[in-house]
C-alpha cells in the first residue's frame, strides 16, 4: 500500500494555504469574545497572541524544515522528545480541530441560509471533502480564490469604517475596565481567544511532505503567511473599535457586519455576511487538509487504523484519511451544536504548540532561536491557562483521556 505523497505546493501556494487557514472565520468569531474579556487592552491582546504565534510560527518552520513530513507537531514531538508526546501533540490536534471542522461547517450554514443550517453544513463538508480527494493542487487552487474574495472583503470593511464620519481613534483605547474587563487576566484571556485566528499557519507545517523543497519553502511561507494575517487582523480590529468601540463590539454577534452599519452603510452587511462564509469554507478546507494529514501519520505508527495511511495512486492524496475526517464532521455537523468551541479549540492547540516549542528547543541552534523557543512555551502555557475555565477543563480533559488511552495501548501492544 502506497502511503507516500508527492510534493507539489511552492511558496505562493504554501503561503495561500496558510492564509486561507487564518484569514478564515477567526476574524468573524473571536473579535466579540475577546473584547469582552479584553475591553480597551484589545489591541494590546492582539499584540500579545500574534507574539505567541510567532514564536511558535519560527520553532515550527524551524523543525519542519528538519523534519518535512507529513503531521506537524505529531512528528516532531516523537522525534525530539518521544513518541508519548508526539501523540499527545496528534491526539489534541485530531480532536480539537475536528470539533472546529464541524464548528466551521456550522458557521457557514448560519450565514448561508439560517434556519437550515445543518443542511448547509454537511453539503458543504462534502462538496470540500470531494475537493480535498483531486488533490492538495486543487484544494490550493479553491483557497486561492477564497482568499482573494474574503481579503476584498475586510478590505472594504476598514475602508468604509476608517473613512466614515463615525471613525474616533478615541475608541480605540476605550471600554469600561470594570465587569467584563478583568486587567491583566482579561488581557491574557482575549489574547488567548485571539490567538484562535492565528493558527492556521501549522497547515504550511502540517503538509510538509507535499512542499517542494521543504528546507527553502516552510522557513519563507509561514512567516509571509502570519506577517500578512497580522496585518489584516490589526487593520479590521481597528476599523471595528473605531466605529464601535470595545463595549459594542464586546456585545455584538455579527461584529464586522456591526461595524459597517454603525459606518453609515447598511447596505454591505450581506456583503460582509457572505464574506464570513467564505471565510469559514476557507477554514474549513484548510481544517479538512491539516487532520487528514496528521491522521495519515499517526495511521502510519498505528495509533489510528492503518488504513488511514492509504495514499491514492492518482491523485496522491491520503483519501482514507480524509473520507473519515469528512465524514465524522459531517455527522458531528448534523446531530451537535460546536459553534462555541473556540475556547476549547484554542486550548487543543495551545498545547500542540507547546510541545512544539520544547520540541524546537531540543535542536542545535544559538541563544537566539532557544529563546525563541522558551518564550513561544511559556506564552503557550500562560494563555492555555488563562482561558474560560470550562474551555481550560474540558481542553485538559481530552488531552488526559488520550493520554490514558496511550497507555492502554501501550499495555495490549508494546510495540507501538
Amino acid at each position: 500500500m502506497n502511503t507516500e505523497l508527492k510534493r507539489t505546493l511552492g511558496v505562493f501556494d504554501a503561503v495561500v494555504v496558510g492564509l486561507g487557514a487564518m484569514i478564515g472565520a477567526g476574524i468573524f468569531a473571536a473579535l466579540a469574545p475577546a473584547a469582552r474579556a479584553a475591553g480597551g487592552a484589545l489591541l494590546a491582546a492582539l499584540a500579545l497572541a500574534a507574539l505567541v504565534a510567532y514564536c511558535n510560527a519560527r520553532s515550527s518552520a524551524r523543525l519542519a524544515a528538519r523534519y518535512p513530513s507529513s503531521g506537524g507537531t505529531y512528528v516532531y514531538g516523537r522525534e525530539r522528545l518521544g513518541p508519548f508526546w508526539g501523540y499527545l501533540a496528534g491526539w489534541g490536534f485530531v480532536v480539537g480541530k475536528t470539533a472546529s471542522c464541524a464548528a466551521m461547517a456550522l458557521t457557514v450554514g448560519a450565514y448561508v441560509w439560517p434556519g437550515r443550517e445543518r443542511a448547509v453544513a454537511v453539503a458543504a463538508v462534502v462538496a470540500l471533502t470531494a475537493a480535498g480527494y483531486g488533490g492538495v493542487q486543487k484544494s490550493a487552487r479553491i483557497a486561492r480564490v477564497i482568499v482573494a474574495a474574503v481579503l476584498a472583503v475586510l478590505a472594504g470593511v476598514v475602508v468604509v469604517c476608517l473613512s466614515s464620519g463615525a471613525a474616533d481613534a478615541a475608541r480605540l483605547g476605550g471600554g469600561d475596565w470594570s465587569g467584563g474587563d478583568r486587567g491583566v487576566l482579561g488581557l491574557l484571556q482575549g489574547a488567548g481567544l485571539l490567538f484562535f485566528a492565528f493558527a492556521g499557519y501549522a497547515r504550511i507545517t502540517t503538509l510538509g511532505e507535499e512542499v517542494r523543497d521543504p528546507g527553502r519553502t516552510i522557513p519563507r511561507a509561514v512567516p509571509l503567511a502570519l506577517g500578512i494575517a497580522l496585518c489584516v487582523y490589526a487593520a479590521v480590529t481597528v476599523a471595528a473599535l473605531s466605529v464601535l468601540g470595545a463595549d459594542a463590539l464586546a456585545r455584538s454577534a455579527a461584529p464586522l457586519a456591526d461595524a459597517v452599519r454603525a459606518a453609515g452603510w447598511p447596505g454591505l452587511t450581506p456583503v460582509v455576511r457572505a464574506g464570513a462564509a467564505l471565510a469559514a469554507l476557507g477554514s474549513l478546507l484548510a481544517l479538512v487538509l491539516g487532520v487528514s494529514r496528521t491522521g495519515l501519520a499517526m495511521a502510519r505508527d498505528g495509533h489510528l487504523p492503518r488504513v488511514l495511511a492509504a495514499v491514492h495512486p492518482r491523485h496522491q492524496v491520503p483519501h482514507h484519511a480524509e473520507l473519515a475526517v469528512g465524514a465524522v464532521v459531517a455527522v458531528l455537523a448534523a446531530t451537535t451544536d460546536l459553534r462555541g468551541a473556540i475556547g476549547f479549540s484554542s486550548f487543543g492547540v495551545l498545547a500542540y504548540y507547546a510541545i512544539a516549542n520544547a520540541s524546537a528547543w531540543t535542536l542545535d541552534s544559538g541563544v537566539k532561536d532557544r529563546a525563541v523557543a522558551a518564550a513561544g512555551l511559556s506564552g503557550c502555557v500562560v494563555l492555555a491557562c488563562a482561558l474560560p475555565a470550562a474551555s481550560a477543563v474540558t481542553g485538559a480533559a481530552v488531552l488526559a483521556l488520550g493520554a490514558v488511552a496511550y497507555g492502554v495501548r501501550r499495555r495490549l501492544r508494546p510495540g507501538i
